[in-house]
């Protein structure tokens, strides 16, 4: 089993920052890719950022040059820089990690969710 943890949410006003963490934990063997999703009230669920093992970045045309996204490979984390916030970016954000876990010999593969943490931008 991989469990995720996220924090970092919270309240901000419009043109602020806030920055989101996501530790995995578990017999994690490899993370291939890490990412970070949103979903804000009546709409689907959205990628917002992603990055591979060797370091390859997406980003949602809507928060290029606004957002960041990190990753520590040694703690299995992964971060969410968001600068300029605006209104449009409220919703509830969620980690997503996929990679192998278990035994070395015999790994299996996992695709986990956070729990979700809530980022309410103030106009």
């Amino acid at each position: 089993q991989v469990q995720l943890v996220e924090s970092g949410g919270g309240l901000v006003q419009a043109g602020g920052s806030l920055r989101l963490s996501c530790a995995a934990s578990g017999r994690i063997l490899s993370i291939n890719v890490m990412g970070w999703y949103r979903q804000a009230p009546g709409k689907q669920r959205e990628l917002v950022a992603s990055i591979t093992r060797a370091g390859s970045l997406n980003y949602a045309d809507s928060v290029k040059g606004r957002f960041t996204i990190s990753r520590d490979n040694g703690k299995n984390t992964v971060y969410l820089q968001m600068n300029s916030l605006k209104a449009e970016d409220t919703a509830v954000y969620y980690c997503n990690v996929a990679g192998s876990y278990g035994l070395s010999w015999s790994p299996l593969p996992f695709d986990a969710w956070g729990q979700g943490t809530l980022v309410t931008v103030s106009s």
